[in-house]
């Protein structure tokens, strides 16, 4: 699956376009692992990835929020 990126006004945060529906309704934010557990396995799974500070779920992409110490290019394909 060929996944689209877009920048955001926070370059520590990229927008990633799947071209099909993520949430069928509203929104999902994830400050972390503990967060997402139990609530959405995606999440629980871009978590793992060291790295993944933040995940927002939107209608049909998701924005990733990496840590500082971490570069995209090496994020990017793992995502």
């Amino acid at each position: 699956m060929f996944i689209q990126t877009e920048q955001t006004p926070n370059p520590a945060t990229l927008k990633f376009l799947p071209g099909r529906a993520v949430l069928a309704a509203g929104t999902a934010d994830f400050t972390g692992a503990e967060d997402a557990a139990g609530r959405s396995p995606l999440a629980s799974r871009l978590f793992e990835i060291d790295g993944v500070a933040a995940v927002f779920f939107g209608a049909d992409f998701i924005t990733i929020t990496k840590s500082s110490d971490k570069e995209w290019h090496v994020l990017k394909p793992a995502i």
